[in-house]
């Protein structure tokens, strides 16, 4: 079922909406609970490898602008912002947010919007909290530019298709193993930094 799913990805990379539907999916992903771009991005290059800096591009331009979506409905819109984070089970996303913020500033965004964490409880929290909007913009492209285009590059790798599709199961396994770590890695650094 993997083997399928991954060729069903790789022809649907290669089709002339993938683009469009890249960009739209960064977007989204940046403003509401919606897999990552990841999820498109690593077939697209796989499929063409030419295009990877391209895509990375497309991501991040994506994920930015979704970013301001974002910050805009905690900013202009802050009840509404907070009733989103409730509804998408992360209600206390924004006490946890001010309560890093205050402690790390700046490096809350950053380490944020490279980690698995929905993003959109970055940029919808950073609205709430009117974090400077130049600063937020800069900090969205550096990270999430970093993770896409650091995906990309590395998916470029001439040999890279063959690795995945000769080990694709070990490595399907090897990714969420990462993922769960990831996760439970940032909850215990949130909970024990009385988030």
């Amino acid at each position: 079922m993997l083997r399928s799913l991954y060729n069903w990805a790789i022809r649907l990379a290669g089709g002339r909406w993938a683009m469009p539907a890249l960009a739209i999916v960064a977007l989204v992903e940046a403003t509401f609970p919606f897999p990552p771009p990841e999820v498109m991005l690593g077939p697209m290059v796989l499929a063409r490898r030419e295009r990877a800096w391209l895509y990375a591009a497309i991501c991040t331009a994506g994920s930015v602008s979704g970013g301001l979506v974002g910050y805009g409905l905690g900013f202009f819109v802050a009840p509404l912002g907070l009733k989103l984070l409730t509804a998408t089970g992360h209600p206390g996303a924004m006490a946890s947010f001010q309560h890093l913020f205050a402690q790390y500033g700046l490096w809350v965004i950053l380490i944020k919007g490279l980690t698995p964490v929905p993003y959109m409880l970055v940029t919808i929290a950073s609205g709430v909290a009117q974090f400077s909007l130049p600063v937020f913009i800069g900090a969205s492209i550096a990270t999430r530019g970093g993770r896409f285009f650091l995906g990309a590059a590395l998916l470029q790798h001439p040999s890279a298709k063959a690795v995945i599709e000769r080990r694709l199961n070990l490595l399907a396994g090897v990714g969420v193993l990462l993922l769960i770590a990831a996760l439970v890695a940032v909850r215990w650094l949130e909970h024990h930094s009385g988030g």
